[in-house]
């Protein structure tokens, strides 16, 4: 009886998210659009090392690739820039590997576009300058050296007429009320409170874009992948979403299937060179594995899906329990129509040595 009622509230908590979702423009409501379920293909490349020269060559072939399977070629088009959302916020350690943002870089530049036109977004200043994203203090020097890397959390890259819109204001959630109480801004409106604006340049600004996440597990959102970094991790105000097991995963779930957001997601690329199975998101290296593995996917439901397998085999190895089935981020989204959970339905298609 419990599990009926945690089913039937969970799934009155996301229709009311999907009733209230809006992405605004120029003062428009445009409704969420369920998206067709992308393809269950992830071509997979296999890496004898991790090296700068493995990540540029494979790369290439993996989008060699996909490019094949869908037609054309991704050269520019008429707004001729591209955007990469890296993943940093476990710190140095686990994020996206600096090789892997190099070879795709490498791959884009070869296929017309300039150093400038190729931009990177992450969340936060300190974890992207600790892993090598932003640089140095010390020498001031970074190896993205003309690229621009877009911090989101500066709060300049949201555009007030593009936001995600929940009934669960920050201000009155009773876990961050001391964080609320301190950043308290006495002119905004319970209207701001619930909205979590939506970084633009990914989907105004650029021909496209490139996820790169690292998978970690997640407490509130079982896994912390393609899905969470596309989302939570590329907004403003998404703490407020961790008050209860619920809301997290729902606003994920309905982020995700914004139309202007997924139309500009070209594909997600996650390396398995690190990925850690319990005590995420924040780095452990004891619980963590490493894989030759290289995939490269439209379906990020799926991607999260076969990691969450992998992720459960080590928790149980190690004695630890698996995910919690209570926790339907990965539910939330399929219902959606972002991708699809049947990891029995995975092609994986090799590709390279």
């Amino acid at each position: 009886m419990f599990i009926v009622q945690s089913l039937l509230k969970s799934l009155f908590l996301l229709m009311l998210g999907v009733m209230l979702l809006a992405v605004r423009s120029a003062g428009a409501v445009v409704a969420p659009a369920v998206k067709e379920v992308v393809s269950p293909v992830i071509w997979e490349a296999k890496l004898p090392d991790f090296s700068e020269a493995i990540y540029a060559e494979r790369v290439e072939e993996l989008i060699a690739q996909f490019e094949i399977s869908i037609g054309h070629k991704l050269v520019p088009g008429m707004k001729h820039r591209v955007g990469i959302k890296v993943y940093t916020d476990s710190g140095p350690g686990l994020a996206t590997p600096l090789a892997l943002t190099e070879a795709v870089i490498k791959a884009l530049e070869r296929r017309g576009y300039a150093k400038q036109d190729i931009f990177l977004v992450g969340l936060n200043q300190q974890r992207l300058r600790f892993t090598g994203y932003l640089p140095s203090l010390v020498t001031g020097q970074s190896i993205f050296e003309g690229h621009k890397v877009y911090v989101l959390e500066s709060g300049r890259y949201f555009d007030p007429v593009w936001f995600y819109d929940s009934p669960l204001p920050s201000r009155f959630d009773p876990i961050l009320v001391q964080k609320s109480v301190e950043t308290f801004d006495p002119e905004t409106t319970l209207e701001q409170d619930r909205k979590s604006f939506l970084a633009t340049p990914l989907f105004v600004d650029a021909d496209f874009w490139i996820n790169l996440p690292v998978y970690t597990d997640h407490p509130v959102l079982g896994i912390n992948g393609a899905l969470v970094n596309a989302t939570l991790w590329n907004a403003s105000n998404t703490a407020r979403f961790f008050r209860s097991p619920a809301s997290a995963p729902a606003a994920v779930a309905e982020m995700s299937a914004i139309p202007e957001l997924r139309h500009t997601w070209m594909f997600t690329l996650a390396s398995l060179e690190r990925y850690q199975f319990i005590g995420g998101p924040w780095f452990n290296s004891l619980y963590t594995v490493s894989e030759p593995r290289l995939w490269l996917g439209t379906d990020p439901v799926l991607m999260d899906s076969l990691m969450q397998v992998k992720i459960n085999r080590w928790r149980q190895l190690t004695g630890f329990k698996p995910i919690s089935d209570d926790i339907r981020t990965l539910e939330f989204a399929s219902i959606l129509g972002v991708g699809s959970r049947k990891i029995t339905d995975a092609k994986f298609v090799p590709v390279g040595n």
